[in-house]
C-alpha cells in the first residue's frame, strides 16, 4: 500500500517550517553573541543613535536593561509556550514518519525519501534536547519516569543484597544501600529512591533522607572498606528531609560526618548524578574520585524554587533562579565541580532505561578499571586534591 501523497507533503511542510525556525533562532542567537561581545563605546554610539531629533531618547530607550534581570510573566509565559508547542510538533512529526514508514514499501521509491525525513527530524530533535534551557532540564530531571537506583541495580548488577538499618535508630528507606556483583566484582551500592507512584514515594519519603539513612549509608560504606570493595552512588533527591525529627536527631551533624568520613575512605567512590542532586542531601553521599553527571541532570546548592523565594520572595521567578544557579550538567563540567556528562538517549533517560543505563555502563567500567589501579594513598591524594581545588576561581 502506497502512502497518502496529500499527507506526505504536510509531513514535508511542517518539518521545512521547523527547519525555518531554528535557522531564525540561529541567527537571532548569533546577532546576540555579536552584540554582546561589542566594545563599550560602541554599544552606548548605538544606543545614543535611538534618541529621536529633538535630543530627547524615546520611550522604548529610556527604559534601563539590566543583564539577567527577570523577564515579563507575559514573556516568560509565551516562551514557555513556544517551547512547547516546538515540543508537539517534533513528536508529531516523529509519529507520522513512523506511520509513513510503515504505509511505505521497502522496494518503493519513496523509502529512500521517507528514510531521508526519519533523519531531518532526529536532527531536529537532537538539537531542541541540546539547546534545553536550566529550567526544562531541571523538569526532565524531575520527571517521574526517570530511571531510579532501583532501575540502575536492575539493569547493571547481579546478585544485590539489600543491607537495612543504621543499628541505631531505624531503616530510612529513602537510601537503598547493599551489595552486589559489576562485571564479575563484588561491590558496594548506594542510592536514592523517589518512587513512582504515591505510595512508594510515600514510603520512600520523596527520596528525602533522614539522619538514620545518612548513618546506615555510612555503615555500608565502611563495610566497603573493610572488605576492599568499590562504592558505587546513585543521588537523586531534592535535599536532605528538613522535618523536626531530623533536626532533632542530629540530621546536620550526620551530613557533616558522612563528608568526613567519605573523603577518608581507602576504596575507589563512583558517584552518578542521576537526575537531581540537592542540597546537602546530595552532597552527604557525593564525595568520590569520580563525579559524573547524566546529560538532563541537575545539581545545586538549593532548589530554583527555594532560591527565588529567598532572592525575589517570589517562587514564581524560579526560571531565572536556574539559570543564574548554573545547575546543569554543562554549567558544572566548565566549573570542574564534576568530572564528566552522560550522554542519555535522545529525548531523556526517561524514554528508555535500558539504553541510559548502557551508556552509564561505558562510563562506569572504565572508571572503576582506572580507579582499581591506584593505590590508597593515591587515590586519598587524589580526592583530596580534587575537592580542595574546588571553586579557587571565586578567590
Amino acid at each position: 500500500m502506497k502512502p497518502d501523497r496529500k499527507l506526505a507533503l504536510e509531513r514535508l511542510r511542517r518539518l521545512k517550517k521547523l527547519k525555518a525556525e531554528r535557522k531564525a533562532r540561529e541567527l537571532k542567537e548569533a546577532k546576540a553573541l555579536a552584540d554582546a561581545s561589542k566594545p563599550p563605546r560602541e554599544k552606548q554610539r548605538a544606543s545614543s543613535s535611538a534618541k529621536t531629533k529633538n535630543g530627547h531618547a524615546s520611550a522604548s530607550s529610556a527604559k534601563p536593561e539590566f543583564a539577567g534581570a527577570p523577564i515579563s510573566a507575559e514573556e516568560k509565559a509565551r516562551l514557555k509556550a513556544n517551547e512547547q508547542k516546538r515540543q508537539l510538533e517534533i513528536d508529531a512529526l516523529e509519529r507520522d514518519v513512523t506511520e509513513l514508514s510503515r504505509l511505505t514499501d521497502p522496494t518503493d521509491e519513496t523509502a529512500a525519501e521517507v528514510e531521508r525525513i526519519r533523519r531531518e527530524v532526529a536532527e531536529l530533535k537532537r538539537e531542541f534536547y541540546t539547546h534545553l534551557g536550566a529550567w526544562q532540564r531541571l523538569q526532565l530531571a524531575r520527571h517521574p519516569q526517570r530511571p531510579y537506583t532501583e532501575d540502575f541495580i536492575r539493569l547493571l548488577f547481579e546478585n544485590f543484597s539489600e543491607i537495612h538499618g543504621d543499628r541505631n535508630f531505624a531503616d530510612d528507606t529513602a537510601l537503598i544501600t547493599g551489595m552486589a556483583w559489576y562485571h564479575g566484582n563484588p561491590v558496594m551500592l548506594l542510592g536514592s529512591q523517589k518512587g513512582r507512584d504515591t505510595k512508594q514515594r510515600l514510603a520512600r519519603n520523596f527520596a528525602q533522607a533522614k539522619p538514620e539513612g545518612y548513618r546506615k549509608a555510612l555503615r555500608v560504606m565502611k563495610l566497603a572498606a573493610k572488605f576492599r570493595r568499590p562504592i558505587m552512588v546513585f543521588i537523586d533527591t531534592p535535599g536532605a528531609y528538613p522535618g523536626v525529627g531530623a533536626e532533632e536527631r542530629g540530621q546536620a551533624e550526620a551530613i557533616a560526618y558522612s563528608i568526613r568520613e567519605m573523603s577518608r575512605l581507602p576504596v575507589p567512590i563512583v558517584v552518578t548524578i542521576t537526575g537531581e542532586g540537592g542540597s546537602g542531601g546530595a552532597l552527604a553521599t557525593a564525595i568520590g574520585d569520580r563525579v559524573f553527571m547524566l546529560e538532563n541532570s541537575v545539581y545545586s546548592v538549593i532548589s530554583p524554587e527555594g532560591c527565588a523565594s529567598i532572592m525575589w520572595r517570589d517562587s514564581s521567578k524560579a526560571e531565572v533562579a536556574a539559570e543564574a544557579l548554573k545547575i546543569t550538567a554543562p554549567d558544572l563540567l566548565e566549573m570542574k565541580l564534576v568530572d564528566e556528562i552522560v550522554p542519555e538517549p535522545e529525548g531523556g533517560a526517561h524514554l528508555d532505561h535500558a539504553a541510559a543505563a548502557k551508556m552509564l555502563d561505558v562510563v562506569l567500567s572504565r572508571t572503576i578499571e582506572e580507579l582499581s589501579k591506584l593505590s590508597e594513598k593515591d587515590l586519598l591524594d587524589q580526592r583530596y586534591a580534587k575537592f580542595r581545588h574546588m571553586g579557587q576561581f571565586f578567590a
